[in-house]
């Protein structure tokens, strides 16, 4: 219930859930989870703690905005309940647009930690970035507070400080910044550490080093806090990624609080209303708006120019549009529950990239504009990859979405024997995969009826042939054609799946789009290419209309 949340905590989330203040639909999902959280788990707000938190505004230049109190008070004082205060949510990720006031906010936190209200006692702080700036602003904003001259020799009862440190005197925790150079931090005994600007991490190194060291203090918390950026792959894209099965999907949030502040689509940028669901600290900072304003109008002028303007400010990476295959929502909307298609006319289609990893079959069907697919996954136990694909893939196995296959490869009579018994329940007019993959294939495909030499009944699909259906099935997505069925791992290859430009290389645009995956090893497409596939060939099914099946013992039958 609503009266368990601290009201300093529920200012912010009524703002968003009143419309008050505009707000992308990561953050709405964020207030519904923690609302779940407060109702059906044992878990409170330390409100004496937070209250002292906050009493520490008076010495700052600024007081919080909403969204700095409830992320302060969902992850720095709100706990399990018993008899060890063990923080509800340790972990924080921060994506805002640039100018929301991250340092401000990672400065007023460090100035917490280390503060007397912090029973903890030796809190170390190190702040991690890519260069010394962002390693040291927030500190050196502290420290601006320390030596302001009505309050230095208040603020010099409790902290002591030098060019690059500030020490709690009573505390006794530390706060300094780091450079982005793994070595020779084992040493550390942090009770926080906090990741500036995470978008230009290429990987896990330095993240691992601070990270594994904690456990030697009471209450550790890794706070992550970062603008959109331009490095794909990375430890940005993973946690983005976790995140959107987390607020989406219902996956456990294993302790994390994700606040991620941006555009709900691009197209957005063009009216002012939307902007603070990028930076919810527009509404208080009017200097800023204007700076946005005239960053805008360049953009505008010449975006080329000017493309980092989309990432910084607005979380939406300059090339996002030949990322995605589309939005997050049209995927969902697949999860249609699927008609009884038996006697229904079909393409069976395939897609693998080697035997030893993952591969696919789609059986599509059509009736009218409506586009309604099977699919299933077979994948190697002994696949050099399988560990790095961060999805559920047991929970699909044992759902049956999957099958699991203990063996060096999938032996390609697997695929042929499920394609088999479609073929009794189907009408399979005809079968497509990609022409490169035919000759692994092709004895068990035979067997059952398929050669390659036979058009009428084989297409072999070529990239040219992905061109000019790729706007089919945009089309689909966009007006909600697609019926998949309660089908995770179809959905979760489309997200796993970029839309490239046919001509990029030769530096020409032709407007004809290619699919390729985002990620060549923990990104599995197999799925949605077998479904891609199968489009291809569609045309066989003409508008597919269901066929009227003469009774048992006809004539013919």
């Amino acid at each position: 219930m609503s009266c368990n949340i601290d009201p300093r905590i529920l200012e912010f989330m009524e703002i968003v859930e009143s419309g008050q203040q505009a707000a992308n639909r990561d953050v709405k999902a964020l207030m519904a989870l923690v609302r779940r959280c407060f109702e059906t788990e044992p878990i409170y707000t330390d409100e004496e703690q937070f209250t002292k938190y906050l009493s520490l505004q008076k010495y700052f230049p600024y007081e919080l905005i909403p969204w700095e109190k409830f992320l302060l008070g969902l992850w720095c004082c709100t706990y399990w309940k018993g008899p060890m205060q063990k923080p509800r949510w340790p972990d924080c990720f921060g994506l805002l647009g640039r100018g929301a006031g991250k340092d401000g906010f990672i400065a007023f936190v460090c100035a917490c930690m280390v503060s007397p209200y912090n029973p903890v006692q030796r809190y170390d702080v190190d702040i991690c970035a890519n260069n010394e700036e962002q390693a040291q602003r927030p500190m050196l904003d502290f420290i601006d507070v320390l030596e302001t001259p009505k309050f230095e020799e208040k603020l010099k009862r409790h902290y002591y400080h030098t060019k690059e440190t500030v020490r709690g005197k009573k505390n006794r925790g530390r706060i300094k910044g780091h450079t982005n150079n793994p070595k020779g931090r084992d040493g550390l005994r942090s009770g926080m550490v906090i990741f500036n600007e995470v978008h230009q991490y290429e990987n896990y190194d330095n993240i691992t080093v601070f990270t594994t060291g904690m456990g030697k203090v009471d209450q550790p918390r890794v706070g992550f806090f970062t603008s959109n950026g331009e490095v794909s792959e990375g430890p940005l894209d993973d946690y983005l990624e976790t995140a959107m099965r987390v607020l989406h999907e219902g996956h456990p949030d294993n302790g994390t609080l994700y606040f991620i502040c941006r555009l709900d689509a691009v197209e957005e940028v063009h009216s002012e209303a939307n902007w603070a669901k990028a930076n919810p600290s527009l509404p208080y900072f009017h200097t800023l708006l204007d700076e946005i304003r005239k960053e805008y109008a360049k953009w505008m002028d010449k975006p080329d120019q000017n493309s980092s303007f989309i990432t910084k400010r607005f979380g939406i990476r300059s090339g996002q549009k030949e990322i995605m295959v589309t939005t997050y929502e049209k995927i969902k909307a697949t999860n249609k529950e699927l008609p009884d298609l038996k006697g229904w006319k079909c393409v069976a289609s395939i897609d693998y990239a080697e035997l030893s990893d993952w591969a696919s079959v789609n059986l599509h069907f059509r009736k009218g504009e409506q586009r309604f697919d099977i699919n299933h996954t077979w994948i190697c136990k002994h696949s050099k990859t399988l560990h790095r694909v961060r999805a559920p893939w047991q929970k699909w196995v044992e759902e049956g979405y999957c099958t699991l296959v203990d063996d060096v490869s999938i032996h390609p009579d697997l695929l042929a024997q499920y394609i088999r018994e479609a073929m009794r329940k189907y009408q399979v007019k005809m079968l497509a995969m990609d022409q490169f993959r035919w000759t692994l294939l092709s004895e068990s495909l035979k067997k059952i009826g398929y050669d390659a030499r036979n058009k009428e009944k084989v297409k072999l699909v070529r990239p040219s042939d992905i061109m000019q259906v790729e706007p089919v099935i945009q089309e689909c997505f966009d007006r909600e054609l697609f019926h998949w069925g309660n089908n995770p791992c179809l959905r979760w290859a489309v997200n796993n799946t970029k839309r490239v430009r046919s001509s990029k290389k030769q530096g020409c645009d032709t407007g004809n789009f290619i699919y390729a995956k985002i990620e060549a090893k923990s990104r599995k497409t197999d799925p949605f290419m077998a479904l891609v596939a199968g489009m291809v060939a569609e045309s066989v099914l003409g508008t597919g209309e269901v066929p009227k099946l003469p009774p048992v013992g006809a004539v013919g039958f």
